[in-house]
């Protein structure tokens, strides 16, 4: 298995779920469970790789808190050196509070420590360590923002190869200094949404088309629908798994670290989609991120029991 570098924002999620109807400003709802579990995009993604058997480094900043102490625990349970994990005292650990109704899910997020960490430390010697680096949360971790393109450049001189996943724009402005990080992305993960924003495109596959002009390989992620990828022109779809979903929190990193164990090992992009999808199914099955994530056995037992079910769908 290849050793993964993981830089990026370390947070916890408070998940709401079971929730009949979004929240409004001065009105309550109720919400049928509540749970506190690893957060962040870039966190999730690293213990979903951990799980599938891969040697995981995460470099991240939190606070020196109760939180913060929670991450940690909560990364070391799923397999991922911390060592690399800083402390500041002065600083809270962020939080993202996800309400999850049928179908969709809002989310709140308090930056905190997410928005001052950088990635000063690392350098050729710890790139030259792994086989790949992944990085996620352009937007959101504003200190780290100027160095992504930096990173990943680095990446690529020191022979790594390079996943992004930029992650939604809080703002709704979608810089286009993202471009430098493009660069030197070979595979790029979006959502529908994403994708269009990001290319300023009309339609999805106008912008996939796009984005396969710029990097090695770009994965649309559609939720229920599956998943879809280019890479040399030539567009792949998935449709992905039936599954009663419980919690999507974490679900489309979860998809990630599925299609890159895959992808990493060079197994054809319809079997890497098909490896996504079937992780972000698991995922959305569990309330947080990480509950859901299979390990290889699972993650195989799960293809047994629904890939003849999903093949008939497929031909459809």
């Amino acid at each position: 298995m290849s050793r993964i570098l993981v830089i990026g924002e370390l947070n916890v999620d408070i998940v709401a779920t079971g929730l009949h109807s979004m929240p409004e400003m001065g009105a309550e709802i109720l919400a049928e469970n509540c749970e506190l579990t690893l957060g962040s995009a870039s966190a999730i993604f690293a213990a979903g790789m951990a799980k599938l058997g891969h040697r995981v480094t995460f470099f991240s900043h939190v606070g020196q808190d109760y939180l913060g102490d929670f991450c940690l625990r909560a990364l070391k349970r799923s397999g991922v050196s911390t060592r690399h994990v800083t402390r500041n005292a002065e600083e809270k650990t962020g939080v993202t509070i996800a309400l999850s109704g049928k179908g969709d899910r809002a989310l709140v997020t308090y930056a905190g420590a997410v928005a001052t960490f950088k990635a000063d430390s690392i350098n050729e010697t710890v790139m030259s360590k792994h086989a790949h680096v992944h990085l996620t949360s352009y937007y959101l971790q504003t200190a780290l923002r100027p160095s992504f393109g930096l990173l990943l450049r680095q990446a690529k001189a020191s022979g790594l190869t390079t996943s992004f996943d930029p992650n939604s724009d809080p703002d709704d402005k979608w810089d286009r200094s993202i471009d430098a990080v493009l660069d030197y992305t070979d595979v790029l993960f979006v959502n529908e949404r994403e994708v269009v924003k990001l290319t300023r495109s009309n339609t999805v596959n106008g912008a996939l088309n796009t984005l396969g002009a710029k990097v090695n390989c770009a994965v649309v992620k559609r939720g229920a629908r599956g998943a879809t990828a280019i890479q040399d022109g030539e567009l792949f779809n998935d449709f992905g798994f039936r599954i009663r979903a419980i919690d999507t929190t974490g679900a489309g990193d979860s998809f990630d670290a599925g299609f890159l164990s895959a992808y990493l090992r060079k197994a054809p992009l319809a079997e890497c989609l098909q490896i996504g999808n079937a992780c972000g199914a698991l995922s959305a099955m569990r309330v947080g991120g990480t509950a859901g994530q299979p390990t290889q056995q699972e993650l195989q037992e799960f293809m047994r029991a629904n890939t003849a079910a999903g093949d008939l769908k497929r031909m459809k």
